[in-house]
């Protein structure tokens, strides 16, 4: 008897040191797994085989009446102002975001100088602004007139904040990529632009005449993507070769 209980429990103790065993085997250690979460190192580039890509962004169709913004409630509102969300010139649209969504490898940084958004004549200058993630954006009030930014993201932080005509620049970054996201004034609701925050430095927004032109591209195969605040988003797709000024990306969009 006392042999059998013997045998029982040492089956046991070799049971459970399989059971053991195997589960260190599929687990893998810490070591391993802090060094799977890594960021991935940066792909050097070489600036003298970059290249660059560029197009216009077409508009087809009835182009929708640029409203008029009656600003008399406000003395220090001067100039005329419209609703910007069509700008288009000689059936070229502007304020579209032109961008690289795939095709990079790797990680980037890219610190970048601060882009300005200035409110003059109860307007942002510009409409559609474009920054990489934790790029300073500074804005600025020219104006006499005293304005509140409010910005409304979904994925980066909420904030709401008062700038007279002689207050210091207001200067924000973001932490996470996010397109298209809406500010306007609380003071003057007719105030409205869109601030893109990129995970890449290539990028583009498109001018009065619905150019855009992206520069210093690592040579190779990507998805360009277009964004409006109102016609949404267009791909296309692009090869570029070394040194390579590669023309005619172009896009259209249609009247809604």
């Amino acid at each position: 008897m006392l042999r059998n209980k013997i045998l029982i429990v040492f089956s046991g103790t070799l049971l459970c040191l399989f059971f053991v065993a195997c589960s260190q085997k599929g687990d893998p250690s810490v070591a391993q797994r802090a060094a799977a979460t890594q960021p991935k190192a940066v792909a050097p580039i070489d600036p003298a085989n970059t290249a660059s890509v560029s197009g216009t962004v077409h508009f087809s169709g009835a182009v929708p009446k640029m409203q008029k913004i009656d600003m008399s409630m406000d003395p220090g509102c001067r100039g005329e102002n419209h609703v910007e969300t069509y700008v288009v010139n000689d059936g070229n649209l502007a304020n579209v975001v032109v961008y690289v969504k795939s095709g990079l490898e790797g990680g980037f940084t890219y610190a970048g100088t601060p882009v300005t958004i200035d409110q003059k004549g109860c307007r942002y200058l510009p409409h559609v602004a474009a920054v990489v993630v934790n790029q300073q954006v500074q804005f600025t009030n020219g104006d006499t007139a005293t304005h509140n930014i409010h910005s409304s993201p979904q994925i980066n932080a909420k904030w709401n904040e008062s700038q007279m005509p002689t207050s210091p620049t207001i200067t924000k970054t973001f932490s996470n990529a996010e397109m298209m996201i809406p500010i306007q004034c609380n003071q003057h609701p007719w105030m409205k632009m869109y601030l893109n925050v990129m995970s890449n430095p290539w990028f583009a927004v498109t001018d009065e005449a619905g150019h855009f032109d992206i520069k210093g591209l690592p040579p190779g195969d990507y998805t360009l993507a277009a964004v409006h605040e109102k016609l949404g988003e267009q791909t296309l797709q692009v090869h570029v070769a070394s040194k390579e000024a590669k023309s005619g990306a172009d896009f259209t969009f249609a009247a809604q």
